[in-house]
């Protein structure tokens, strides 16, 4: 289940975030025609390095349960999903959400990079908190269209 932001919907977020980190989420979204996963990849690759080899889809999966187990218990995180589904043209309400998940996952002792934050945020509003929140806790697999049980060897 790759969401894919449309070329309209990554433009229409173009308007509302122009700060830096936003505008290079954005662009590698466009690079990757709007698939969440493969722009999630590079960007990770640009915070953390190329490591000598693991495996993209453990990693993915690692990541996204812990994000599920900060993100779906949090209240607070919920409330401002719900006033920005309300206004969803609002720039303060979006960078809201964004910096919020920075310090969020930040707490937890692993900083989170806002290009990824970004990425990770235009996700859960593309399909939904509760989606997020179901599909990252009994995905076994990866989307059908995820090529992410390859490994990236070292050069």
């Amino acid at each position: 289940m790759d969401a894919q932001l449309t070329t309209t919907e990554i433009n229409s977020y173009r308007e509302l975030l122009p700060g830096d980190d936003y505008q290079e989420a954005l662009a590698t979204l466009e690079k990757h025609n709007g698939k969440v996963y493969s722009s999630l990849e590079e960007l990770w690759g640009k915070a953390i390095g190329q490591p000598q080899s693991y495996n993209l889809a453990r990693l993915r999966q690692a990541t996204l349960k812990q994000w599920r187990q900060d993100l779906c218990g949090d209240d607070s995180f919920r409330m401002k999903v719900q006033e920005y589904s309300k206004k969803p043209r609002s720039t303060p309400l979006l960078t809201g959400l964004i910096v919020y998940l920075v310090a969020m996952v930040g707490r937890g002792g692993i900083p989170i990079d806002p290009a990824i934050a970004t990425v990770v945020v235009l996700y859960i509003l593309k399909i939904g908190l509760n989606i997020f929140c179901e599909y990252t806790e009994t995905s076994g697999k990866p989307p059908d269209d995820d090529p992410d049980s390859r490994r990236i060897p070292h050069d």
